[in-house]
């Protein structure tokens, strides 16, 4: 579910900047438009990471996906111009991604080769 999420939201990022080119975010503040554009590349990374059974890919997903809710529901709140759906089906994923996170973080075991190697040892 993780990596479906964060490809949804690459491909309607790419998409908004296909169609819109520079100007794709214009109507909105610039630190939110730099942000938007920034997800294009955050949300594939986030999805590749996990992909590859990544622990960075678990804390950069709770990042991006936090960093992500709390600009959208400001933009929804104070400028407008979000749908409704959108910030309420993006923060039902963010649930997901906080109450996954920890049985994720476990499965995928410590991140490194080292310290593979010293759990091998252990064991």
């Amino acid at each position: 579910m993780w990596v479906i999420g964060f490809l949804v939201g690459t491909t309607t990022h790419t998409a908004d900047l296909i169609m819109g080119g520079v100007d794709a975010y214009s109507g909105f503040p610039l630190g939110v438009r730099l942000f938007w554009v920034t997800l294009t590349i955050l949300d594939p990374a986030t999805a590749l990471l996990i992909i590859c059974r990544r622990r960075s890919g678990v804390v950069l997903g709770n990042a991006v996906i936090i960093a992500d809710i709390a600009v959208n529901w400001t933009v929804f709140a104070v400028v407008g111009g979000l749908s409704y759906f959108g910030v309420i089906s993006q923060s039902l994923f963010a649930v997901l991604i906080v109450v996954t996170a920890r049985p994720l973080w476990r499965w995928f075991g410590p991140s490194s080769s080292r310290q593979r190697a010293d759990t091998n040892k252990v064991a």
